[in-house]
Formats: structure tokens, C-alpha cells, sequence
């Protein structure tokens, strides 16, 4: 990658997202990239983000100050309930026409509101939904963008060997396909565990399942079953927030939104469990839940 900066990508929150963009353009990309991550502040979870980033040749900043210096283009990709918070933390270390990348899964006003705070600051805002699992894409995980900036970063996005289509220039296009998907396929998550938890406890999964297949004997459903488990055991907690942000996307819209709460409730509940074992298949899975519920 071309430019007059060493430190040319920020990202801002180095989780899942964070790490697999990075991992990416270190694989293809000629690119410096310094992080910042909260937890860089707390002594228990400091040296496993300072692992994590310098394992993949990406500088760990000591504050949000030293990560946004000089860069030209930020990655924000904190959890859905900080994206806010973290645009109006990071605005006064921001470089005048900076790209703002929100890539949280918000709602419209949500994003709204940070890119008021980004473009206030002088920076670039582009509404990033980010639409399907980082593994095993990493950087070229498909992207919808829309805002202001959407133009100048389809083609900056391209240069980092990433899959990002623009949709127009308003800030809230992108996330309302993102949140709107969301009622579905996160929707089905919640469903498939309250279904096969109910069987199993009432000791009628087989049936159940067998039932299932027969209606639709184009879908595996226990293979699906068991995925949809193991991703509300692995991401519950951050699957719920994202749902949370569904929420309000639907009032917004005037629309009732009850569904959408117990689906994020669903996804709290199991995240919470902190299962680390998850491994076998979705009997195994259930069996788990159920024994903490």
C-alpha cells in the first residue's frame, strides 16, 4: 500500500473483526495498522490483546490519541452498543478527511448519531455493514457501505483487497439491510434453540426432528441445528446486542419489535453461559444449554 504514513489503518476494537481484517491484509496487503482496544487499559486483559495484534504485525497503541495519529482510514469495530460512544471518544484525535469506517452492527439512528459526531470532528463517515461471518473470508468478507464517504471507500477498500459494494450516499442504507436481515437469520438462531431445547427436556427430539425433515427434506436440519447452537453459544452476548439495535431499527419504523426483544433475550441467555466446550453434535449441544438453564 502506497501513502506517506507508517501508520496508515487504525482499527478501533481488535476482537473477532478486528483480528481477521488484519490477518487478511497481512496475508496479501503491504500495509501498516496500529490498534486500539479498550481492554489495552486493563491490566487482566491487556497482554492478550498486545499478543493477539503484534502475532499479526499490527502495532498496539497505547491510547486512542497515538491510533489515530496520521491515520487516513479507521476501522470502527467495537461491539453495537459502544459504536456511538466510541465516535465521540475517538472525534478529538481525528485527522481532517479521515475515513470513518462504522463497521457496527446498528441501528440507522445509531449510525446517524456517530456520523453527526465523525463529521463534526472532520472526518469522512461511510456506513459499513459487514454481511457475513469474518471466517473464513477474513478481509474479503462481503461489505455494504453507503454515506457520504461510500465512493472513496469502495475504492480504498479495493486497494486492501476487500469485497465492499456501495449502495448510495446515505448514512443508514447499509446497517438497514444489515439489521433488517438480522430479524431473520438471528431470528431462526433463538427459534432453533427454543424448539430443540423444548424437545429435548420433553424427550422428543428425535420425533421432533424427524418431523421437521419430512416437511422439509431439502434442509439438513440437524447439522443447521447444531450450527445455530454453537454461534448463540460462542457470540450470544454480542449477537444480543446487535439484536437490541434491531429493536430499534423496527420502532423506528414504526413497526412492533416484541419478537425481535425475546430473540435477543434468547442470544443473552446462552452467551452468558460461557460454554467453552462446544464441540459435538446438536444432542451434545442441547444437552449443555439445558444443564445451565
Amino acid at each position: 500500500m502506497t501513502g506517506d504514513s507508517t501508520r496508515d489503518i487504525a482499527v478501533i476494537g481488535f476482537g473477532e473483526a478486528g483480528r481477521a481484517f488484519a490477518s487478511g491484509w497481512g496475508q496479501e496487503i503491504c500495509a501498516r495498522v496500529v490498534c486500539y482496544d479498550v481492554k489495552l487499559d486493563a491490566p487482566d486483559t491487556a497482554s492478550s490483546i498486545r499478543d493477539a495484534a503484534t502475532s499479526l504485525g499490527v502495532l498496539p497503541a497505547v491510547s486512542r490519541a497515538e491510533a489515530l495519529a496520521d491515520a487516513r482510514v479507521v476501522f470502527c469495530l467495537v461491539t453495537a452498543d459502544q459504536a456511538v460512544s466510541a465516535a465521540r471518544d475517538c472525534a478529538p484525535y481525528l485527522s481532517q478527511g479521515v475515513l470513518w469506517l462504522d463497521c457496527n452492527s446498528c441501528a440507522p439512528d445509531s449510525k446517524r448519531m456517530a456520523a453527526e459526531i465523525v463529521a463534526d470532528a472532520g472526518g469522512v463517515y461511510v456506513d459499513v455493514a459487514v454481511m457475513s461471518p469474518v471466517h473464513p473470508k477474513l478481509h474479503r468478507t462481503p461489505l455494504l457501505i453507503s454515506g457520504p464517504g461510500a465512493d472513496a471507500a469502495v475504492e480504498r477498500l479495493a486497494a486492501l483487497g476487500m469485497q465492499a459494494r456501495g449502495i448510495d450516499d446515505q448514512v443508514g442504507s447499509a446497517s438497514s439491510i444489515k439489521m433488517i436481515r438480522s430479524v431473520m437469520i438471528k431470528g431462526l438462531e433463538a427459534l432453533t434453540a427454543e424448539c430443540f431445547l423444548a424437545a429435548r427436556k420433553a424427550g422428543v427430539a428425535d420425533e421432533v426432528l424427524g418431523s421437521l425433515m419430512a416437511s422439509n427434506p431439502e434442509m439438513t436440519w440437524d447439522e443447521r441445528a447444531a450450527y445455530n447452537l454453537e454461534r448463540m453459544m460462542e457470540h450470544g452476548i454480542r449477537r444480543a446486542a446487535e439484536m437490541r439495535e434491531v429493536v430499534h431499527t423496527l420502532d423506528g419504523l414504526g413497526l412492533p419489535s416484541a419478537l425481535t426483544a425475546a430473540v435477543a433475550e434468547w442470544h443473552e441467555r446462552i452467551g452468558e453461559m460461557g460454554l467453552k466446550e462446544r464441540e459435538g453434535d446438536l444432542s451434545a449441544r442441547a444437552q449443555q444449554i439445558l444443564e445451565r438453564l
